[in-house]
């Protein structure tokens, strides 16, 4: 069996990763190729084999393949032989519109990745509460299948505490400081439409970070892998450019806490229960002309959300009483995202594409099951 994976154009992470580290451990016999990028092929470990995404030898192991495994649209023209099956784990649940539910997008982008969702055999949905949200921005009429996100199983595992400590070490994170994660997300008109080539604004200011939190406090930068600006990290600076660190789970566990806005990051850092701050300085221009959402995160989320840099660095400093305050929306969220991250996602999914393979005897959730019942 040949098995090509792609995770972000290039990346060796995500859902893809979790499934390929399985299956590798199980030892099923199979052909293993990822498509790389020249900025992350020192992330891969040296015994994986790598094309180049976007070469002629990517789109002819995708015409190869016998199972094609994505966590986002292959923007490359390729036809998929018959028999190929395309898994499309995606990337996480949404709360900002996506694809046909978008606000805006330019010309021509949606028609081509429709060409890619028209490949689908596949699709996973992380809790009940997106899948048909995923269905109908997708116009996808395929299964899909609710079983959580592979790449979110690192959460629930026994060895989470080990790699929290490891990870911090890399990182350089002392014992006592507390790791703040912050995970913005992009931005549509700064990426696509130039912006005198600006594709990332940094609202946070550091001077005032500093001041107030930098003596035990580090930030964790995280930017979405749409975006390729880089805040110039000065040395000894409160900040720790994490954006080529090879997997945000990693990261997740690093944390003590995340500042967001309206990134899927959020969903995921709700297994680990630790708290969150939702930086929406752009809130109303983002919800209501740039991208929309599902729902209304004011009513949803799990931490405060704050307008101004000010604001943020005093809730940072607060944590502890907020985290008090909305113990019980953080429930709520968690049972309605969080239903299906019981550490057994990548199980879930390896029943489903390789049923010869496993013996668990459990199924997956379809559309249309009761997701809860499976845990």
């Amino acid at each position: 069996m040949n098995i090509v994976y792609v995770a972000f154009r290039g990346h060796f992470s995500d859902s893809p990763r979790a499934l390929y580290e399985e299956l590798t451990a199980r030892g099923v016999d199979a052909t293993h190729t990822w498509l790389s990028a020249p900025h992350t092929q020192a992330t891969f470990p040296a015994d994986v084999a790598t094309v180049t995404f976007g070469s002629p030898e990517s789109i002819a192991a995708l015409e190869g393949a016998d199972l094609v495994i994505s966590n986002d649209h292959i923007p490359l023209d390729w036809e998929k032989r018959p028999g190929t099956t395309y898994l499309q784990t995606w990337h996480g649940t949404m709360l900002k519109r996506i694809h046909n539910d978008v606000l805006w997008a330019p010309e021509g982008r949606l028609a081509y990745l429709d060409q890619d969702i028209a490949r689908w055999d596949l699709l996973l949905s992380p809790n009940a509460v997106t899948t048909e949200r995923l269905r109908k921005a997708f116009g996808f009429t395929g299964p899909i299948h609710e079983t959580g996100l592979p790449r979110n199983d690192l959460l629930s595992s026994p060895d989470r505490d080990a790699v929290r400590t490891r990870v911090r070490a890399e990182l350089g994170i002392d014992e006592g400081q507390k790791a703040v994660l912050y995970t913005p997300t992009w931005r549509d008109d700064l990426v696509f439409e130039g912006n005198e080539g600006r594709d990332f604004e940094f609202p946070i200011d550091l001077d005032a970070f500093t001041e107030r939190l930098g003596g035990d406090h580090v930030l964790l930068l995280r930017l979405h892998n749409m975006v390729m600006s880089r805040l110039e990290v000065v040395e000894g600076s409160v900040v720790r450019d994490v954006c080529s660190h090879p997997d945000i789970r990693d990261l997740y566990l690093a944390a003590d806490l995340m500042v967001t806005d309206y990134s899927s990051t959020m969903f995921d850092f709700a297994i680990t229960g630790r708290p969150m701050v939702f930086f929406t300085y752009d809130l109303d221009r983002y919800r209501d002309q740039l991208r929309g959402f599902y729902f209304d995160l004011e009513d949803v989320a799990p931490g405060p959300l704050v307008r101004t840099s000010q604001e943020l660095v005093d809730a940072i400093a607060d944590i502890d009483r907020i985290s008090e305050q909305y113990a019980a929306r953080y429930t709520r969220f968690q049972d309605m995202f969080c239903h299906l991250e019981d550490g057994a996602a990548t199980r879930r999914v390896l029943d489903l594409i390789l049923p010869s393979a496993t013996a668990s005897g459990q199924t997956s959730t379809t559309e249309g099951d009761d997701a809860r019942a499976q845990r």
